[in-house]
């Protein structure tokens, strides 16, 4: 089964965030890991020792993130956000009426915004992403959420993503 890897647009500040994230990882989240786990493997019988199976798990979700951060990176497209002209798209903040309450999130990758940002990120691939994807102010559409229910969207607004 192949995977279909696709193009996830990011700020150039995401994309070195994300890179200094990586490097660190690489480097100095590594090299302190194993200090760890060899820390812990002096500590004795492997088998009943927490602090040994703890820092093998926290390797385990840390190699994961490498993973994730070195895909991100590698099929990234660096720049401004696109233009949205009215339609919606990757990089671009939507306001929605969703089930007759407004709401605004960007839609892309969670990648792109900052940890310190309370802006709602949902990907293209969602369902509500999916669902208004290329769709233009004042169209209504709707979509089936994973609990089934059907979901009514009316897109409002749309707008490049600015960082803020």
């Amino acid at each position: 089964m192949s995977r279909v890897t696709t193009e996830t647009w990011l700020t150039q500040e995401a994309f070195d965030r994300r890179s200094a994230e990586l490097a660190q990882l690489e480097n100095e989240g590594r090299t302190e890991i194993a200090k760890k786990i060899e820390s812990a493997r002096e500590e004795g019988d492997l088998k009943e020792n927490g602090g040994y199976h703890a820092a093998k798990e926290e390797q385990g979700k840390m190699e994961a993130r490498i993973r994730v951060l070195t895909e991100l990176l590698r099929h990234a497209k660096v720049g401004d956000a696109p233009e949205s002209d009215g339609v919606v798209g990757s990089g671009t903040v939507i306001t929605a009426r969703i089930l007759g309450d407004e709401s605004v999130f960007l839609l892309g990758s969670r990648e792109i915004v900052g940890e310190d940002s309370d802006l709602d990120v949902y990907s293209e691939g969602s369902p509500l992403g999916q669902a208004i994807l290329g769709k233009k102010v004042g169209v209504k559409t709707s979509y089936t959420a994973p609990n089934g229910r059907e979901i009514t969207v009316e897109v409002i607004s749309v707008t490049p993503y600015t960082g803020h």
